[in-house]
């Protein structure tokens, strides 16, 4: 069994930072990429960036110079610093895993979700 578990959402306002947090856990072997997506009221879901295990960086345009993607590979967890936050930016976000498990081979994981509001 593998888990992701998110932390770090909440209420923000326009212009501030918030630092989501994903940990990986369970019978995992190595993990390759790992990744945020987010998915707004009637939208659909949207990556939001990635990091492979290399440290290959990926970003949607929208968040370029805003947000920033980093992992921890020992502890098995990828960050999503968020800075000067903008209401657009509201959404439920995903953590998001190609994971090689030592049981079942590789597969994609993904968390319950973490909500981000943006709203003075």
């Amino acid at each position: 069994q593998v888990q992701l578990v998110e932390s770090g959402g909440g209420l923000v306002q326009p212009g501030g930072s918030l630092r989501l947090s994903c940990a990986a856990s369970g019978s995992i072997f190595s993990i390759y990429v790992m990744g945020w997506y987010r998915q707004a009221p009637g939208k659909q879901r949207e990556l939001v960036a990635a990091i492979t295990n290399g440290g290959t960086l990926d970003y949607a345009d929208s968040v370029k110079g805003r947000f920033a993607i980093s992992r921890d590979n020992a502890k098995n967890t990828v960050y999503l610093q968020m800075n000067s936050l903008k209401p657009e930016d509201t959404a439920v976000y995903y953590c998001n895993a190609d994971i090689l498990t030592v049981v079942a081979g590789s597969k994609h994981f993904w968390g319950q979700g973490t909500q981000v509001t943006v709203s003075s």
